[in-house]
């Protein structure tokens, strides 16, 4: 892929989304981590460096000191507003509210923690008249890997397109600091959790697989060329089959033959 293009139809498609909400700022989740810098990045070229807000939402002691130091860094460069919100005393005030918290695991509690950071995202956007931009790329949404209605509930996705191998390589050619260039994925939604620990395999891997797989290549090739197994495949697909509920709008169920038969 010409890398070049791809930022500027990126950018054209920022600007043009953001004229039809009729807003002309945009609010972004600065993790830390390369994605949401890179869409940092790609907003600030898109709307100007006025109408970007960047928030970082940590959980103080659990969420790494480097995260938010990154965080700042992405910002400073930019040159955009960024604000801290801890999000740890929301968490505790849930925990002691819901009875059956106790009995939450680390990925209900994480899910939780990704939909309170998305209100906070979606505050901001409403108190300033604003839009959501997600930093999903196309990797995690092929899979599944977000949560419904927390990372996953954004306005646009505008890396949505972009596997994570490409986002790398965009956030290379933008300039984004070669420390957060190289750091471990991580969505930062428990202590020294890391993406490709959950996944079970790398970025690099799971890339060329789904592009061989949604290529049309059959199963077997794809184990020949890549030396990939035959249950990391199979894993991948059932992620993206399992997952497909989070890619499309909630179903209705049909009334026509209802209305037809009064």
């Amino acid at each position: 892929m010409d890398m070049l293009k791809a930022k500027d139809t990126i950018v054209d498609f920022i600007r043009t989304r953001a004229k039809e909400a009729g807003v002309n700022g945009t609010v972004v989740g600065i993790s830390g981590g390369i994605d949401s810098a890179l869409v940092a990045f790609l907003a600030v070229e898109a709307l100007g460096k006025d109408h970007v807000l960047g928030i970082h939402l940590p959980e103080l002691n659990l969420t790494p000191a480097e995260d938010v130091l990154d965080a700042t860094e992405v910002a400073d460069e930019l040159g955009i507003e960024l604000k801290v919100i801890n999000i740890g005393e929301l968490m505790e005030s849930f925990m002691n509210v819901i009875p059956d918290s106790v009995q939450a695991d680390s990925h209900v509690n994480g899910n939780l923690k990704a939909r309170m950071r998305m209100s906070i995202l979606y505050y901001y956007a409403n108190l300033r008249g604003s839009i959501v931009m997600g930093t999903g790329n196309k990797t995690e949404i092929l899979i599944g890997y977000f949560t419904k209605y927390g990372d996953g509930g954004v306005d646009i996705e505008p890396i949505g397109d972009l596997y994570k191998t490409d986002v790398r390589e965009m956030a290379r050619l933008l300039g984004v600091p070669e420390g957060i260039l190289t750091k471990p994925p991580s969505a930062g939604l428990w202590e020294g959790q890391t993406d490709e620990d959950d996944l079970g395999m790398s970025y690099d891997m799971i890339d060329r697989i789904l592009q061989m797989l949604f290529a049309g290549e059959d199963k077997v090739i794809v184990q020949q060329v890549l030396g990939a197994s035959v249950g990391q495949i199979d894993s991948l697909l059932l992620r993206v089959n399992a997952n497909t509920h989070k890619r499309i709008a909630p179903p209705i169920a049909d009334l026509d033959e209802v209305r037809q038969s009064n």
